[in-house]
C-alpha cells in the first residue's frame, strides 16, 4: 500500500497533519485511562498503573528500533505510517478483549505460578497496542522535525484533550463500552490523515478495521471482574439481586440485596445473647469499582433499635444527651443511624462522593428500603469531604464520628497500593478535634484485622500526635483525653474527649466495655501489665525471620497478643516515647500527615530483602513491593533501550558525534522531572478534588495542554535559547519550591467550593509550571533537528519516554519514605541537572560528518 507523504513533510506544517497527530495522540492517552479503569473494576487499580508503565515502554522500544533502522523507516515511511494507523485501533480492542480472559488474584502470586503467568499475559497484551501508536508518533516527529514545536504542540494538546474527552464520556458511557472513545479518536485521526492524502485504498482498509473493532466491542467486550473481588461474591449469592447500578468519573457504584449480607461492623458478641430478636436481612451491599461491600443499613423496625447499642459507634452516646453530631463520612449510613438512635438532636453528615448521596437519596429501590434516611429533618448533608468541612466549624459539635470509612489491612485481597488517605492524617484529626465543643468527643473506629497489628498502631500514632498539638493550644496533657477498646480481628475504637474524661465517664465506658466484651486497651488512670518491651519486639521479628527462636520466646512468657502490643505501644506513646516505638517495631507505624498520607508500605526498607523469602506472610504489602520490582525492571529495561542503539550504531552514528552524554542527561532529566511533577501533583491535588480518577484526569489534561502551549511558543525563542532557556529552568525550579510552601493551604481552601469551581481553580494552579515545562523538550528536539542529528532526535525521544516510566514508579516510593514535598525536590533536581546538559546538546556535528 502506498500513501503519499502529506504536506506536513514540507515546511509550514499542514492543518490535517497536526489534526491527525492530535487525534491519534488523544486516542493513545484515552486508551491508557481506559485500561486503568478496566483494572480498577476488574482487578486492582495499582496493577492498572503498572501495566500502563510497562506498556509505555512501547515508546522506548519503537525509538530504539527507529534509531537503528532509521534509513529503512525513511525509505518505507508511507507504508509504515499507513500500517501503524490501521493496526492501532483493532489491536486496542483485541488486547483488551483477550486480557479479560486473564484475571488473576495477587494473593496467590507466590503459591500459584499460574497467577504469575496471567499477570505477565496482561503485560504483554497491553504492551502490543502501544507499538503502532508509538510508531506513528515517531514517524511524524521525524518527518515534521523542522517544525517540531508545532507538531509537539499538536501531540501534547491532543493528548490532554483526549484525556478530557474520556473523562466527560464517563458520565454518558458505561465502563464496559468506554473503549469506544479511544476508538472514535483513532478512527477520526486516521480518516483525516488518509483523506488529506487521497489514499482511497488505505481508507477502505481503515473502514474494515474500524468496523471489525466496533463489532468486537459490541459482541465480546465486557469487563470480566476477578472472582476474588467483593462484588463477585455478591453476584453469586443464591438470592442476590442488583437493585442499583450507576457509573461516572468517580467510579462504578452497584448495590445488591441478599439475605447473605451480615455486615455488622464491630458488633458485640453479646448482642446475640441479650437481644430477643436480631434484625434479619438488615443490610444492603454497596460496591465501588467492584470493591466492598460497604453496608447500607435498611430501616429497622421500631423494636429493633436496641441493636445499635451493641455497635462500637454507640459508645460516645453513653456520655451525651441530645448531642449535636457530625458524621465525617456518610458511607452506607450506619453511623448516621447510630446517631439518630442515640438521641442526637441534629446530625450533620459529610460525603465526598455524590454517587453515594444520589443512590441513598434518589434511587427508588434504595429509598424504599432505607426509609428515605437523608430526608430526616434532623439531618443536614455536606456534599464534600468531612475533613474539608471541619475547619469551618470550630468548637461546635458534641460528638464527631469517623467510623469505618474504608478498610485497611487484609480487607483488600489485592494487596494495598500506595493510595492517599487524607481523611486520616494528623492535620485532619486536628481539624476534627478543633471542631469539637470544649467537652465534645471524637470517636474513630477502624477495621482491626491484622495480627501483628500495623494500621491500627499507625492510627494511634496519628491521633496522639494530633492530640499533643491540640493539648499545647488548650493546655493540659493528653493522658486523660483518650479511651480505647477493641474486639479481636474486628474493630478498634478510639474516643478522644477534648477536655478530658472524668472518673465517672471512664467508669461508664469501662462498664459498657465489660458488658459488650470489648477489650479495654487504654483508659485514664488504668494500669496494664505488658511486660518488658524488648522480648516482645524481638518476638515479633522472630515470628517472621526465626521460627525456632520464636518458639523459645513463647516459652519465656512474652505476650505477643495484639491486645498486649497495643497496650505496650500506647503506654509509650502517651509518655512521649512514640519515636522509640516506631524505631523498635518491625513495621513502619509513623503518623500519617498531609505530606505522607499513606496507610500502606509498612515494611521498612532495610527489612525488604529479608521479607523476599517469605512473601506469603506479607501479602497485603504486595502492592508496595510491586513498586520496587517495577522500579528495578524499568531501570533495567530503560538501560537496555538506551544501549541498543548505541551498540548497533556506535561507529556510524554515535562515535563521531559530540555531546552524547549531555543529550542523555538532558532528556533523562526532562522525562524524569516532567512525570514526577505530574504524578506528584495528582497526589497533592487529591486534597481538593478527593477522587483519584478526577485528579488524574484534571492533572493530565492540564499538564499536557499547557505544556503543549509552551512548546508551541518555544519556537519563537529558539534563536535566543542559549540565554532564554536557563531562565525557564530556574523559573520551573522556583515555582516547584514555591508550591511546596503554598499548595497545601490553597488546596484545602479550594476543596470546600463547588466541584466545577475546584476543577477550574486547580487548572489555574497547574498552568504556570506546566507552561514553562513545555519549553525544554521542544527546544531540545528542535535543536537536534536543526543540527541534523536525526538519530539523536529519535534516541532523545526514547530516553524521555523511558525515564518517564522510571519517574512514575519513583514518585510513590519517594512520597512514602520522604513525603510529597520531597517529590517536588526530586523534580527540581532533575530540571536543574538538565540545565548545563543543554549546552552539550548544542555542540555541532563535525564538519566531515
Amino acid at each position: 500500500m502506498t500513501v503519499a507523504a502529506p504536506a506536513a513533510a514540507r515546511p509550514g506544517v499542514a492543518i490535517p497533519f497536526l489534526l491527525s497527530v492530535a487525534l491519534v495522540s488523544g486516542a493513545v492517552i484515552a486508551f491508557q485511562i481506559v485500561v486503568m479503569r478496566v483494572f480498577s473494576i476488574a482487578n486492582w487499580a495499582h496493577f492498572g498503573s503498572l501495566v500502563i508503565s510497562i506498556a509505555m515502554f512501547g515508546f522506548g522500544v519503537v525509538s530504539a528500533i527507529m534509531v537503528i533502522g532509521k534509513g529503512w523507516f525513511e525509505r518505507n515511511w508511507d507504508a509504515c505510517v499507513a500500517a501503524s494507523l490501521i493496526a492501532f485501533g483493532p489491536l486496542m480492542v483485541i488486547a483488551n478483549t483477550l486480557a479479560q480472559t486473564q484475571t488473576f488474584n495477587p494473593i496467590l502470586m507466590i503459591s500459584n505460578p499460574e497467577e504469575q503467568h496471567r499477570l505477565f499475559a496482561n503485560f504483554v497484551l497491553y504492551f502490543i497496542p502501544f507499538v503502532p501508536g508509538a510508531l506513528f508518533l515517531g514517524l511524524v516527529f521525524l518527518k515534521g522535525k523542522a517544525s517540531f514545536g508545532k507538531v509537539y504542540f499538536a501531540n501534547m494538546t491532543g493528548s490532554g484533550l483526549g484525556g478530557l474527552t474520556l473523562l466527560l464520556s464517563m458520565y454518558l458511557v458505561a465502563p464496559d463500552s468506554l473503549l469506544m472513545v479511544p476508538l472514535a479518536l483513532w478512527f477520526a485521526g486516521s480518516l483525516v490523515w488518509f483523506s488529506a492524502n487521497g489514499a482511497r485504498r488505505a481508507m477502505m482498509a481503515l473502514g474494515v478495521a474500524g468496523a471489525a473493532a466496533v463489532a468486537i466491542v459490541i459482541v465480546f467486550q465486557q469487563i470480566n471482574v476477578s472472582p476474588f473481588k467483593g462484588v463477585s461474591y455478591a453476584r453469586n449469592f443464591p438470592d442476590s439481586e442488583r437493585i442499583h447500578d450507576a457509573f461516572g468519573p468517580l467510579g462504578r457504584l452497584e448495590v445488591y440485596e441478599s439475605s447473605y449480607f451480615h455486615f455488622a461492623p464491630g458488633l458485640s458478641d453479646m448482642a446475640a445473647l441479650n437481644l430477643s430478636h436480631m434484625p434479619e436481612n438488615a443490610y444492603l451491599g454497596m460496591y465501588m469499582d467492584s470493591d466492598g461491600p460497604i453496608g447500607i443499613m435498611k430501616a429497622l423496625e421500631e423494636g429493633d433499635s436496641a441493636y445499635f447499642r451493641f455497635l462500637p459507634m454507640h459508645q460516645p452516646f453513653l456520655l451525651k444527651d441530645d448531642p449535636d453530631v457530625f458524621v465525617v463520612q456518610f458511607g452506607g449510613g450506619i453511623s448516621t443511624r447510630v446517631a439518630l438512635a442515640g438521641g442526637a438532636s441534629a446530625v450533620t453528615v459529610a460525603e465526598g462522593n455524590p454517587m453515594v448521596l444520589d443512590a441513598i437519596d434518589e434511587a427508588p429501590a434504595i429509598v424504599e428500603r432505607t426509609g428515605d434516611l437523608l430526608n430526616d429533618d434532623r439531618i443536614t448533608v455536606v456534599p464534600y469531604d468531612g475533613r474539608l468541612y471541619a475547619p469551618s466549624v470550630q468548637d461546635r459539635f458534641d460528638i464527631i464520628d469517623f467510623s469505618l470509612a474504608d478498610g485497611t489491612g487484609l480487607s483488600s485481597p489485592g494487596g494495598f497500593s500506595i493510595y492517599e488517605k487524607y481523611a486520616y492524617t494528623q492535620e485532619s484529626m486536628e481539624a476534627y478535634m478543633h471542631a469539637l465543643a470544649p467537652d465534645g468527643v471524637l470517636s474513630v473506629t477502624l477495621w482491626n484485622k491484622e495480627d501483628p497489628p500495623k494500621s491500627v498502631l499507625r492510627l494511634f500514632a496519628t491521633l496522639i500526635a494530633a492530640a499533643e498539638t491540640v493539648a499545647e493550644e488548650d493546655g493540659g496533657s493528653i493522658a486523660d483525653r483518650f479511651f480505647i477498646n477493641h474486639t479481636y480481628l474486628s474493630t478498634v475504637s478510639v474516643l478522644f474527649k477534648r477536655d478530658g474524661f472524668t472518673e465517672v465517664e471512664v467508669e461508664a465506658l469501662t462498664t459498657h466495655s465489660r458488658r459488650m466484651a470489648f477489650d479495654v486497651l487504654y483508659a485514664p488512670g488504668a494500669e496494664f501489665e505488658t511486660g518488658d518491651p524488648e522480648p516482645i519486639y524481638q518476638g515479633i521479628r522472630d515470628a517472621y525471620f526465626d521460627p525456632q527462636a520464636s518458639l523459645a520466646n513463647l516459652d519465656s512468657g512474652a505476650d505477643l497478643s495484639a491486645s498486649n502490643i497495643y497496650r505496650m505501644a500506647l503506654a509509650a506513646m502517651m509518655n512521649g516515647e512514640g519515636d522509640s516505638v516506631a524505631d523498635a517495631y518491625l513495621f513502619r507505624i509513623t503518623p500519617l500527615t498531609n505530606d505522607q498520607p499513606y496507610f500502606a508500605a509498612y515494611l521498612k526498607t532495610g527489612d525488604i530483602p529479608a521479607f523476599l523469602g517469605i512473601l506469603e506472610a506479607v501479602s497485603d504489602e504486595w502492592g508496595y513491593l510491586l513498586l520496587w520490582a517495577t522500579l528495578a525492571q524499568s531501570l533495567v529495561f530503560g538501560l537496555i533501550l538506551l544501549l541498543l542503539p548505541v551498540i548497533f550504531g556506535w561507529r556510524s552514528v554515535f562515535a563521531p558525534q559530540p555531546g552524547k552524554f549531555g543529550i542523555l542527561v538532558y532528556f533523562m532529566g526532562l522525562g524524569l522531572g516532567y512525570i514526577v511533577v505530574e504524578v506528584g501533583l495528582i497526589s497533592k491535588f487529591m486534597q481538593a478534588l478527593t477522587n483519584p480518577v478526577v485528579s488524574a484526569s484534571v492533572l493530565i489534561t492540564g499538564m499536557l495542554v499547557f505544556s503543549g502551549l509552551g512548546s508551541l511558543i518555544s519556537g519563537r525563542y529558539l534563536d535566543v535559547s542559549r540565554n532564554f532557556l536557563p531562565k525557564v529552568f530556574v523559573g520551573i525550579a522556583a515555582l516547584l519550591i514555591l508550591y511546596m510552601v503554598i499548595l497545601d493551604p490553597i488546596l484545602a481552601a479550594i476543596g470546600s467550593m463547588a466541584y466545577p469551581v475546584r476543577i477550574v481553580l486547580c487548572l489555574l494552579l497547574i498552568f504556570p509550571p506546566a507552561f514553562l515545562m513545555g519549553f525544554p523538550f521542544a527546544t531540545g528536539m528542535a535543536w537536534l533537528a536543526r543540527l541534523n542529528k536525526e538519530h539523536f532526535f529519535l534516541w532523545a525521544w526514547g530516553i524521555n519516554g523511558s525515564f518517564s516510566v522510571v519517574g512514575s514508579v519513583l514518585v510513590p516510593l519517594v512520597a512514602v519514605h520522604f513525603g510529597l514535598d520531597a517529590v517536588l525536590v526530586v523534580a527540581c533536581v532533575a530540571y536543574l541537572l538538565a540545565l548545563p546538559a543543554f549546552f552539550a546538546l548544542l555542540k555541532p556535528r563535525p564538519a566531515a560528518a
